[in-house]
């Protein structure tokens, strides 16, 4: 099985300024996140920057980069542009992984692209077992209902599904073990299907959650889920996602930077 993982990296972020070139266990973050994506055994590993000194960095460390459009509304649109530019085919499949995810398991990474390659559907993503209630009622932990056959049937930054008795919440037992979800931000598209989610206008539901992938279900497309069981160090949106990332990185063999 073929496939290209492509890296959404944009400089500008709201919450971590330049998040993707601030050092992990001496690179870049965006060059461990690429150095991730080698591992899963994708063929071609490209970051899609929106700024040259990401480009620059990434020559540096001897990876393929190129420049996009810094309008794009989301990663999966900028991903559409990288691959227009790098001539993909229209049955290639994509792998999205975001340039904030150091700690991301190449293994899931490969799985995700698998289950495309088998799935009736356009896309595949990935999510994990919920654990704690604080975590359902977490806004910035995207939650995933689940259809028996593996399909998404929705995604929210609001705790679902629930059970009517339990709400509100009243302890800390996280209700109806077993049920919830959280979403991974990591996708596998058709590059057909890429090009056709990048000329599509953002839709309601999309604009309501923040969630891009809620302009695939609205368009009656289905996404179909691969259930791992083990949670991977999460991504980086904060100065504290910064620092739990890195403690996790001070316990293994760190790579080695260039000047």
């Amino acid at each position: 099985m073929n496939f290209t993982v492509l890296i959404p990296a944009r400089l500008a972020s709201t919450r971590l300024p330049g998040k993707v070139l601030l050092d992990v266990a001496g690179l870049p973050m965006v060059e461990q996140v690429r150095r991730r994506a080698l591992e899963s055994g994708a063929e071609r590993v490209v970051v899609a920057a929106d700024d040259p000194q990401i480009v620059e960095r990434i020559h540096r460390f001897g990876g393929e980069a190129v420049l996009t459009a810094t309008t794009h509304r989301c990663g999966s649109e900028r991903l559409a542009e990288a691959a227009r530019l790098l001539g993909l085919g229209d049955e290639e499949i994509v792998v999205n992984l975001q340039g904030d995810e150091p700690g991301m398991d190449p293994a899931l990474i490969r799985a995700v692209a698998k289950l495309l390659a088998a799935a009736p559907a356009p896309v595949a993503t990935v999510a994990v077992p919920i654990q704690k209630t604080e975590e359902l009622l977490d806004p910035h932990a995207v939650k995933v209902a689940l259809a028996g056959d593996g399909r998404a049937l929705y995604f929210s930054r609001a705790p679902i599904p629930w059970r009517r008795d339990d709400f509100p919440p009243t302890s800390t037992t996280l209700p109806a073990p077993g049920s919830h979800w959280r979403h991974l931000g990591l996708y596998a598209y058709r590059q057909a299907f890429l090009q056709d989610y990048a000329s599509w206008p953002a839709s309601a539901l999309e604009d309501m959650e923040a969630l891009e992938q809620l302009r695939i279900l609205e368009r009656g497309y289905s996404i179909f889920v691969h259930r791992a069981q083990q949670a991977p160090v999460t991504g980086v949106d904060t100065a504290d996602d910064l620092e739990r990332v890195r403690r996790a990185f001070a316990a293994r063999q760190p790579s080695t930077a260039v000047p």
